[in-house]
């Protein structure tokens, strides 16, 4: 039998763009999904999980906003599948995406895959692309303690190292995937899989603000001890790209999107 496979999403007060992620979902060649909601305190998410009667979704509510890494750490709780795939809310899967990751994890511990970094504008309730950039860089373990390119959404693992490696780290909060990667890789097989079948939400305002890297800050002092990374820039995300180290990495990839908005149920069921 195929191994069953556990979505796992925190989300709060984003229903369109959960919709759309859920919509991809209903797309997907694999049909072995258990899905995993966590909402953070924010409005019901019933109404959008009732639109897709065929999805086999279980939804935590929480009492209180918790944040995104506890969110998914008590999602965990509720992981049935043999297999966890981490996924945004905002964040989309092409219609092939589990079935290739599920086969290409093969003997792996962990399997990640490229991505397109999109950034989207609204279009009465849904999303379209402005621009498209390809995320692929070789993996290379020593240059991944210096700059990450492992995209947590759309990565593929086996439940079972939670059982080693313990919860998502909270404390390190903005830097929980780079912290979870990097325990996985000292200890356990890691593939890249030359797929961009994650499209991965991206919007460049929300994100440029040096308020907001120097709140980043202590997160990744502390990832840094951790770990023992040394002093680690906290530059703008596409600054950083332009590193001649991270250039050096760019790495061809199969790109499977068309490009074509992901229209969900909740957008038809407004008009």
């Amino acid at each position: 039998m195929l191994p069953l496979v556990t979505v796992l999403t925190p989300t709060y007060n984003r229903m369109n763009e959960l919709a759309e992620l859920l919509e991809s979902l209903s797309r997907q060649t694999y049909k072995r999904i258990q899905i995993v909601i966590v909402n953070d305190n924010g409005p019901s998410v019933a109404p959008v999980c009732a639109l897709y009667p065929e999805l086999d979704i279980r939804v935590v509510d929480m009492d209180r906003n918790v944040k995104h890494v506890r969110a998914r750490n008590r999602g965990l709780q509720e992981a049935e599948g043999e297999l966890i795939m981490p996924c945004d809310d905002d964040d989309l899967l092409v219609p092939t995406h589990i079935e290739t990751m599920v086969r290409e994890l093969g003997d792996y511990d962990l399997a990640y895959s490229d991505a397109e970094i999109v950034e989207f504008a609204d279009d009465g309730g849904t999303r379209i692309p402005v621009s498209r950039l390809v995320f692929a860089y070789d993996y290379d373990p020593e240059a991944m303690r210096r700059f990450s390119t492992y995209v947590p959404s759309g990565s593929l693992y086996r439940k079972r190292l939670h059982e080693e490696l313990g919860p998502f780290d909270e404390d390190v909060y903005h830097y929980w995937d780079w912290d979870f990667f990097l325990r996985v890789s000292e200890r356990h097989r890691v593939k890249r899989v030359l797929t961009a079948g994650v499209l991965y939400a991206f919007a460049q305002s929300g994100t440029n603000l040096s308020g907001q890297l120097e709140d980043m800050r202590p997160y990744l002092d502390r990832l840094s001890e951790k770990h023992g990374l040394g002093h680690l820039p906290t530059k703008n995300f596409f600054l950083l790209l332009e590193e001649p180290d991270v250039k050096s990495r760019r790495a061809d990839t199969t790109i499977v999107w068309d490009g074509i908005p992901f229209r969900s149920r909740l957008h038809a069921q407004r008009r």
